[in-house]
């Protein structure tokens, strides 16, 4: 069951926001789309997008003006939240931006007390679809994008469900979180020490495993701070080398732009376009 608590006009289709109790998450939980007008008279596809630290389902619908291309080709779009929420859900003891509340890093959690809520890859793979499938008009053709922490989520969850997604793209993500701060931290905070299962959480090392991927589109700005340190590109590179010669797959890197929105919307609707390729077929 999902209950409406907002809805505007836009781009001649609607931007709702819901809230839902998660079986998989064990808490209350939000989440936005934007119905495109073609979804008043048929089922439409959808892109799933998912944010980076700190954020809500809010973000991206409020900065990213991904509403008119996402009209224009009759695509939905899908906005969870990053982590699940609530008094009842722990955070992080420090009160850190980087773990907790606001950084699920879309795993499923192993260790206490996290993994009592902490199952975002569950949710997004598998609830949530199942739930708005259900509800409203949407097709079973997937596509899946994000940024940063999100842009992580996303390439792992299409590499290692190339059956449910059409595509998959990214923006700045965290491409090697074994190897980078803030994927140590979570990793190793949600998952224990084992570096097994960190391998089934991190995009290279996928890369480097199935060597196969769904059309994959990656834009990575040049002047972006979190760039040498926690983002490692040129991991993700080497990675997509080994793919089939005819594999769709393609990292670029957009000079001058950082981490921000900003980025965000100057390169959106490539990628709404991109997915479109995919979706509208």
């Amino acid at each position: 069951m999902i209950n409406k608590v907002n809805e505007v006009k836009s781009f001649g289709g609607r931007q709702l926001r819901f809230e839902h109790q998660s079986k998989v998450l064990n808490c209350a939980m939000q989440f936005s789309v934007f119905l495109p007008p073609q979804a008043e008279h048929q089922a439409v596809p959808a892109l799933y997008w998912l944010s980076g630290l700190t954020c809500t389902d809010e973000n991206f619908s409020s900065k990213a003006g991904a509403q008119r291309v996402a009209a224009e080709l009759g695509i939905a779009l899908i906005i969870p939240d990053t982590s699940p929420r609530g008094d009842e859900v722990p955070d992080d003891p420090d009160g850190a931006y980087d773990f907790g509340k606001g950084a699920g890093f879309y795993v499923n959690a192993t260790q206490a007390p996290w993994q009592q809520h902490y199952q975002m890859y569950d949710y997004i793979v598998d609830e949530l679809p199942a739930l708005l499938e259900q509800h409203l008009p949407l097709t079973s053709q997937r596509s899946i994008s994000g940024h940063s922490m999100g842009g992580h989520g996303a390439l792992v969850i299409a590499l290692r469900n190339p059956e449910r997604y059409q595509s998959v793209s990214a923006f700045a993500p965290i491409s090697h979180p074994s190897q980078c701060p803030w994927g140590k931290k979570a990793l190793r905070g949600y998952l224990g020490e084992d570096a097994q299962s960190w391998a089934e959480y991190d995009a290279v090392q996928l890369l480097q495993q199935y060597k196969h991927c769904p059309p994959l589109l990656v834009d990575q700005g040049s002047a972006d701070n979190f760039l040498a340190e926690q983002l490692l590109p040129e991991t993700l590179a080497q990675a997509l080398q080994l793919l089939p010669k005819d594999a769709v797959a393609e990292l670029r890197y957009q000079a001058g732009y950082d981490h921000s929105y900003y980025f965000i919307a100057s390169f959106i609707a490539d990628h709404l376009r991109f997915h479109g390729q995919y979706l509208n077929r």
